[in-house]
């Protein structure tokens, strides 16, 4: 194990403790999601500017239309997430929004005319089965659309994965940067009162300088010193202690219908990442 590889991993470590504190912060902040969206959006997007300007770094947007792509798919990400974590339970939330490998592969299929794997057909019916146990739990229609919510974003986040996959590994940080400007440009005109105390106002610059901005940079640094299998698996700690960190802090306990229905997505989802990351592996010959 290289020196950079040892940091890599406690980098992306960090990086999902950092992301899976969302949750807790969105549900305790008493502000409207557009308005958390917005505001979380802006403080991230000049945490990563100032990274991104940095001597040996510059800030060169490519204007492609793969780069224009990511940045709506990612601004509709985060602004789905905000909205489905206020309007349903955030274990589902985070859970539905995982199903977005899933969605990929269809998109692709359906866009790009690739061909479905039988592996991604298996991992596929498997995750609408476990998305189907979310819906057969007995729901408001609040949550009830906040799970809705939740998969539209997971259907956004996919679009990050196809747009950023086009963009070739070329101005990645500029396109997230650029995605958070929009956010804020769409949510702070709607977003109705601002008015937070000094706890609040605490959460939301944690959000937006920590929860966002610093684990983007993380993330972005760590994959390059990091397996695909590695990233897949460390991450995935993000939905595991996404409902954890809610509960403590607000009391709200998912039902049995729905860790029945995250453990088949999570582990349908890492499965095909996983298989995936062995065949590019293999594949490579390294």
């Amino acid at each position: 194990m290289t020196s950079f590889h040892g940091k890599a991993i406690l980098a992306l470590i960090l990086c999902a403790l950092l992301w899976s504190t969302g949750g807790m912060l969105i549900k305790t902040i008493p502000l409207s999601p557009l308005a958390i969206a917005g505001s979380r959006s802006i403080i991230a997007a000049l945490v990563m500017l100032a990274w991104q300007m940095m001597p040996e770094r510059a800030f060169r947007p490519l204007w492609t239309y793969a780069q224009i792509g990511s940045i709506i798919s990612y601004a509709l990400t985060v602004i789905l997430f905000v909205m489905a974590t206020k309007f349903t339970t955030a274990a589902n939330a985070i859970l539905l929004q995982y199903t977005a490998p899933v969605w990929v592969a269809l998109l692709s299929a359906v866009v790009a005319r690739e061909r479905l794997r039988a592996n991604d057909i298996a991992v596929v019916v498997v995750v609408m089965v476990g998305m189907l146990v979310f819906f057969l739990d007995t729901l408001s229609p609040g949550a009830m659309t906040g799970n809705i919510i939740a998969i539209a974003s997971g259907v956004a986040f996919a679009g990050v994965a196809l747009c950023m996959r086009a963009q070739r590994g070329r101005s990645t940080t500029e396109s997230i940067i650029l995605g958070n400007i929009l956010t804020a440009l769409v949510c702070l005109p709607l977003a109705g009162s601002l008015s937070v105390d000094a706890d609040a106002l605490t959460r939301l610059l944690i959000l937006g300088v920590f929860q966002l901005g610093v684990s983007y940079i993380l993330y972005a640094w760590a994959l390059a010193h990091v397996s695909a299998i590695e990233a897949v698996l460390i991450t995935v700690l993000e939905p595991l202690l996404n409902p954890i960190w809610v509960g403590l802090a607000t009391g709200e306990i998912p039902s049995l219908t729905a860790v029945v229905g995250g453990i088949i997505v999570v582990s349908a989802v890492i499965a095909r990442n996983f298989v995936h990351a062995r065949t590019a592996h293999t594949q490579s010959g390294s």
